[in-house]
């Protein structure tokens, strides 16, 4: 990445080559286009997407924008030479200059305070604190450093590429010479990034996050409660489980909670759990997670929950304890990790064992229910938020074999490269929208942004339930690798309800855009992103519509776990 001041030499005559220094303020077209590019693409980037941003992301965002840009109006200057045979272009004329650069700086005035009032308003629809005075100054401090350091090292490897050409066409035609040396370039940039780079930083953030999940937290005690995995009577040690493995296990509700809310006699609930350190690979902690399962009499209860964890075996506790409550303790849950890694960095390395542990654990539980008596068999319902609702639906290769297998499920903010998420998404009712999709008349699966979503359609609902709960602005759920090129149908279609109308797709910057978005996506109330809250009690309800339970006792069962989440 670079202007064609270092490449005339080669390319042009004698009489079109430099012959001194050019004027500071005299720069020559190319350089002109890509800076003028590189801003535009800025001014782009500062426009709203799916999260409120802080200056440091705004900053990042717009710094990668602007050097895509910059590189965008090197190529388009090349490719107009190329096609049609025109020299290099010369200096730009100085009052050209002088106009781009006061459009370029009063139009980035002009957008900046345009920013500020879209983060205005998306800050205000979601209930999060407003931006600073500050934060227009460190967007653009951010965004040149940015810009400074991707151009910087575009250069480098502009630099290496020449030198490796110059080398090789003494013993080869140019053009051969080239295409080695570009070739060369990409495996060394791909083989340092992904041999070392990538290779090395994962290995210590493996590392750091084994030693985080070892630790022993003082204020997670080991259950006594014989239901429990980790307890003295469980097969699975108590610091195997891993750090939340052991919160999951610490969390489960007490009979006295149960009765206090039902009123009448309860169960202690089952949870079983097995950690990566609890068995040698992922097959092995599955099998035995169940058998963890069995010992505490899992099989025995109403509901028998499969939950896939998120890369660092965490579970959505409200998901858990909603179900809890529901059944007035009468249930089991199981679960195992398969990770270290926080989603975010799990979803990028782990993907294939998120999918393995979710068929290992299920196929392990299902096994061992098909072999009991029909009548004596428990609901079987499978579970899981975020990267955990990926690798809970691998199991099942469409609905139809979810209604063959299952009782019901709950998946809650699934990512973009669920399957059979993508497959009821992509195959929508016609009429509905991308981001509250009606499937098959809402006959098995069903949508939902907000608990009143869970009653449409309004036509039948069949015995095996599944519900996906998604909202408009969570990036977790609409990040997608083809947002780089494509416009997606979310902004293509009328806008979910906390996604603003001036939300618009350009290309690469989008992409760029809702990537950032993935960091941020917690950091709004519930009802937004990816905060769920205590949407799973209503989830959940819908699902399994347990004997006895109504709409009064769902209010009051988000009431508790609002309480919780404080």
């Amino acid at each position: 990445m670079g202007d064609d001041e270092g490449s005339r030499g080669a390319d042009a005559s004698p009489e079109q080559r430099d012959t001194g220094p050019s004027p500071a303020w005299s720069p020559t077209v190319t350089t002109l286009v890509a800076l003028s590019l590189a801003v535009l693409f800025f001014w782009l980037s500062l426009t709203p997407s799916l999260m409120p941003r802080s200056g440091f992301f705004q900053g990042v965002i717009g710094g990668a924008s602007a050097a895509f840009g910059y590189a965008l109006g090197l190529v388009v200057v090349r490719a107009w030479r190329f096609f049609l045979e025109r020299p290099a272009p010369g200096e730009a004329s100085r009052p050209v200059a002088l106009a781009v650069a006061l459009i370029a700086s009063v139009g980035t005035v002009l957008v900046l305070v345009r920013h500020r009032a879209w983060q205005r308003e998306l800050r205000e629809l979601m209930g999060v604190e407003l931006v600073g005075w500050a934060h227009p100054f460190v967007v653009i401090a951010v965004a040149l450093l940015v810009f400074v350091l991707v151009v910087a090292l575009a250069r480098v490897l502009r630099w290496v590429y020449r030198r490796l050409d110059r080398v090789v066409s003494r013993v080869v035609p140019r053009r051969v010479s080239a295409l080695i040396a570009a070739v060369a370039v990409l495996a060394l940039t791909f083989g340092i990034l992904n041999g070392v780079v990538i290779d090395n930083a994962v290995r210590a953030l493996d590392a750091s996050f084994a030693q985080v999940n070892g630790e022993l937290e003082p204020d997670t005690p080991q259950p006594a409660a014989a239901e429990v995995s980790g307890s003295p009577e469980s097969l699975v040690t108590w610091e195997s489980l891993g750090r939340q493995g052991r919160r999951f296990m610490a969390g489960a509700t007490s009979v006295d909670d149960l009765e206090a809310f039902s009123g009448r006699p309860a169960s202690q609930p089952v949870r079983a759990y097995a950690g990566i350190a609890s068995a040698d690979d992922i097959e092995s902690t599955a099998e035995l997670a169940v058998d963890d399962l069995e010992r505490a009499g899992g099989f025995d209860r109403a509901v028998l929950s499969v939950v896939t964890t998120t890369g660092t075996g965490w579970v959505n506790e409200n998901s858990a304890v909603a179900l809890e409550y529901l059944y007035n303790g009468d249930t089991a849950q199981v679960s195992m990790q398969y990770s270290y890694l926080p989603s975010p960095l799990s979803f990028l390395i782990d993907q294939g064992r998120a999918r393995a542990a979710g068929r290992a654990l299920f196929e392990a539980v299902y096994a061992r229910w098909e072999q009991l008596p029909q009548d004596e068999r428990p609901l079987l319902v499978v579970a899981g938020e975020s990267l955990g609702s990926f690798g809970g639906e691998t199991p099942f290769g469409s609905a139809a074999d979810m209604r063959a297998r299952i009782d019901g499920a709950l998946f809650v903010g699934p990512p973009f490269m669920s399957d059979l998420w993508r497959e009821y998404v992509d195959n929508r009712d016609p009429g509905s929208p991308e981001w509250l999709p009606v499937y098959e008349e809402g006959r098995t699966v069903r949508f939902a942004a907000r608990p009143d979503d869970l009653g449409r359609p309004t036509g039948e609902w069949g015995d095996t339930r599944v519900v996906y709960l998604q909202h408009p602005s969570d990036p977790v759920v609409w990040f997608d690798f083809s947002l780089a090129v494509r416009k997606p149908d979310w902004l293509e279609e009328e806008r979910g309800y906390d996604v603003l109308p001036s939300t618009r797709w350009f290309p690469f910057v989008t992409f760029l855009q809702v990537a950032a978005d993935l960091a941020l996506a917690e950091g709004v109330p519930p009802g937004h992103g990816h905060q769920y809250g205590a949407d799973p009690a209503n989830g959940w309800a819908a699902v399994l519509q347990p004997q006895g339970w109504g709409d009064d006792d769902t209010e009051r069962l988000r009431e508790v776990l609002l309480v919780r989440d404080q």
